[in-house]
């Protein structure tokens, strides 16, 4: 994969509930991560008491982040009042010439911000509630 545009990845909402996902903030700064929890089995008879882990164990989980402006007063809204209601929604992340990552977020942080002589801006972080898709484009 060549270099890409940050600004080509894309925070989507399925703000209906219907499948239907619309870009919902202009992200100046994003941020993808995907962990996984390890579950350690080591014992006493461990070759050489080298650490052993239990494969395909473990939670895993994905997390967004990202800062920048809303693209309109509905997406301010639509972010806002998920938030507040603690509501887990469907999330998509674009990524050009890579895939999208899809599935269920709660909103986890949301913070606004301004300067007397810009804009405002926000802080939002979103964790997976449940497992995530991956799709080639």
């Amino acid at each position: 994969m060549v270099a890409q545009k940050g600004k080509d990845l894309l925070l989507k909402l399925d703000a209906g509930g219907q499948g239907s996902f619309v870009t919902v903030a202009g992200l100046r700064t994003k941020r993808l991560a995907f962990n996984s929890e390890t579950v350690d089995i080591t014992d006493a008879e461990s070759v050489g008491r080298w650490r052993e882990l239990l494969a395909g164990s473990g939670v895993q989980r994905a997390s967004i982040s990202g800062s920048g402006i809303f693209k309109d007063a509905q997406s301010d809204a639509a972010i806002r009042a998920r938030f507040f209601a603690g509501e887990i929604a469907q999330w998509q992340l674009a990524i050009p010439d890579f895939g999208r990552v899809s599935g269920s977020f709660q909103i986890t942080a949301l913070e606004y911000s301004g300067s007397h002589d810009g804009e405002v801006t926000f802080e939002l972080a979103l964790e997976s509630a449940g497992p995530i898709g991956f799709e080639e484009v």
